[in-house]
């Protein structure tokens, strides 16, 4: 999934209502579909909805669907066929067939395992719910490693049991509490990532800057050693100036983030890889440093370059 949205939660609560309710899962679609697979909805029995499978093409036709599942307790897999108006009405340039899992809480996905499901989420643990799409048969798996790298919801080799990846956000550490963060941080919390900002600056790093977003005045390298950059994180360094800028950098790039980047000029970043080397980072860490920072678009204000910046970051997720 490609959000840590609250369909799972939304489904739970409207079942200890004592309401009607359903999960839908989007299990397989065509490449340009608005929606990846492991993407979800929930509907009551009073047809609210939470999440999306589709963007607005089919959601109508599937709350149809759930609300026969409650009544009868059965999965379901349905399957439609987009058009290209349909598509295009969603922005896409074309249709194709989307196929969805329909499972009823209460039915063919028991309640315990959706109350299972739901505070391994909240406690921020990947999990992946396993579903064989013939019997409705489902349960909980923790052995998601490769799938959390290939942050990806899909079948088994055996084609009719599916995974859907339940992951935690991504993350990303905002050395530096500039304008170019001030733009980033924002974006790449609609792109999915809980962001820190980290500045031992406080006024740089202060909440009316960055309203309801994480802030460490710590030190950057006692900061990056407390937040722990994991696979599913990603580093930007943004002070222009290395007291803070290196000592977070030469902690990151011994972690397995998948992104690290740093501001700053061809010439800057010369002088502090002379800089690292002499720190005792290898040619192959220092390396991994994205910089100058960002795909070059010929970005030049902080808007342009937080744009920049984050579309890095989603090369280097998805493409590796």
């Amino acid at each position: 999934m490609d959000s840590f949205d609250d369909a799972p939660r939304a489904a739970l609560d409207w079942h200890r209502a004592g309401k009607g309710a359903a999960l839908a899962t989007v299990i397989e679609t065509w490449g340009s579909a608005p929606r990846p697979r492991g993407s979800q909805l929930a509907i009551s029995e009073d047809a609210e909805l939470v999440g999306s499978v589709s963007g607005g093409c089919v959601e109508g036709a599937v709350v149809a669907e759930a609300l026969d599942a409650m009544g009868d307790g059965r999965h379901r897999v349905l399957e439609y066929g987009v058009s290209d108006d349909e598509a295009f009405a969603v922005g896409l340039a074309c249709g194709g067939t989307i196929r969805i899992l329909l499972e009823p809480v209460g039915g063919t996905l028991p309640a315990a395992l959706l109350e299972d499901l739901t505070a391994r989420r909240s406690r921020a643990e990947p999990v992946g719910q396993v579903v064989d799409i013939e019997t409705g048969a489902t349960h909980l798996t923790s052995d998601v490693a490769e799938r959390l790298r290939a942050d990806r919801s899909d079948f088994e080799p055996d084609g009719h049991s599916f995974v859907t990846l339940h992951a935690p956000p991504l993350r990303l550490a905002v050395v530096g509490g500039v304008h170019v963060a001030q733009a980033l941080v924002p974006m790449a919390r609609l792109a999915g990532y809980a962001a820190t900002v980290i500045d031992p600056r406080e006024a740089f790093a202060a909440p009316a800057r960055f309203p309801d977003t994480a802030l460490v005045h710590d030190w950057p390298d006692e900061a990056m050693r407390a937040f722990a950059p994991d696979a599913r994180s990603a580093v930007v360094l943004l002070t222009h100036d290395p007291k803070l800028d290196d000592p977070a950098l030469i902690e990151a790039l011994r972690s397995p983030a998948f992104y690290v980047g740093a501001l700053g000029s061809t010439r800057t970043h010369a002088k502090r890889v002379t800089r690292l080397l002499e720190a005792g980072l290898s040619e192959a860490e220092i390396a991994r440093i994205d910089a100058p920072i960002g795909l070059d678009i010929g970005a030049r204000s902080p808007g342009e370059i937080a744009v920049a910046i984050l579309a890095a970051m989603t090369q280097a997720l998805r493409r590796g």
